[in-house]
């Protein structure tokens, strides 16, 4: 282009015949000089860049498994894993070419894969859903060696039905512990009552003492109460130098004032139910109070642990039978009506 323009120039304006000559020196030395001064300038190209230049390039392709079952470490609890598996191929030091780079590389995936999931539960596939998404989330190459391979969109769930079965387990071991914490706190109440505070009438008097922030009067007008529910509770003889107590009970008082009226009857000896009639007697307890059966209730079970069976057995039909029905529950027919219904 510049030869061009300076022709045209030099007929124009026409230029000398030795301007010619020189001119085509110029347009050949200037280019020369100018390329060799810019070559210098920016130097030779790197070795390294040059290789990246005529390198073939790294052939890297991916493919999707879905929905594929990997165990856990719990027999018949299986993990749900889908992900997108990449790979890339590696130059095989043998002949044999990679018939199917897509099968080795899903292959190595699931093998990471399962050697974490059959060591966590299943109920935290969540969990184990993260540290799936770090363990295949770097290139690891098979074990033929022909390829590298790594995970992405790492997805593991479980099965419905089998979430529904460990959620009802849970609650099953929870309401377990549940029970299992409040059938140890009756045992330890009453194990305190029988070997701690009904163990004999000392005992009892110190803790109703406690119980009644230590008004003496109170525990002292109570001692004979006490005696009865100690004896009631061990299933023995109230201790004779406590006779007196008991007999100085008001409702003892007036038994005896009404049957000195008539002929007396033959000595029968007491029973532990009777005493512990008595005792409930005193508290105010009266006939048909459901605190009866209840409190009745308790100490039968404390003397069933002492294994005195009977007398457990006497204080239940004492203090609380079975109930009774009549056939059709209908009322007794009144023998005075005229028809006889």
């Amino acid at each position: 282009m510049c030869g061009l323009l300076l022709t045209i120039v030099g007929l124009t304006q026409r230029w000398p015949m030795w301007t010619w000559p020189t001119m085509a020196v110029l347009l050949l030395v200037v280019p020369a000089a100018t390329f060799r001064i810019t070559s210098r300038r920016r130097g030779s190209i790197p070795v390294s860049f040059e290789e990246q230049l005529t390198a073939p390039p790294v052939e890297r392709t991916e493919c999707h498994v879905s929905r594929v079952a990997l165990p856990s470490h719990w027999d018949d609890y299986n993990f749900v894993f889908s992900a997108t598996v990449r790979w890339y191929l590696l130059e095989s030091p043998g002949i044999d070419p990679v018939l199917n780079p897509a099968g080795l590389a899903v292959e190595t995936v699931l093998n990471r894969a399962r050697a974490v999931t059959e060591r966590r539960e299943p109920g935290r596939s969540s969990l184990v859903q993260h540290e799936l998404s770090g363990v295949l989330s770097r290139m690891y190459p098979d074990p033929t060696g022909h390829l590298q391979a790594m995970a992405e969109n790492v997805s593991l769930t479980l099965p419905e039905q089998d979430q529904e079965r460990l959620d009802r387990l849970a609650d099953v071991r929870k309401d377990k512990a549940v029970w299992e914490h409040q059938h140890k706190y009756e045992q330890s109440k009453r194990q305190y009552l029988g070997e701690d505070v009904l163990k004999d009438t000392g005992s009892a008097v110190v803790w109703w003492l406690a119980k009644n922030d230590e008004h003496v009067e109170k525990t002292v007008a109570d001692l004979a109460l006490l005696a009865q529910l100690t004896s009631a509770a061990n299933d023995t003889d109230i201790p004779e130098r406590l006779q007196n107590l008991v007999s100085q009970q008001p409702s003892e008082r007036i038994a005896t004032e009404f049957l000195e009226e008539g002929p007396a009857p033959a000595a029968q000896e007491r029973t532990a139910a009777d005493h512990l009639s008595g005792f409930f007697d005193a508290m105010g307890f009266t006939e048909g109070d459901d605190r009866r059966a209840m409190l009745a209730k308790q100490i039968s079970d404390i003397i069933t642990q002492q294994n005195r069976y009977e007398t457990a057995e006497d204080l239940r039909r004492r203090f609380d039978p079975p109930a009774t029905f009549t056939p059709n529950n209908r009322e007794e027919p009144n023998p005075g009506d005229d028809d006889g219904r």
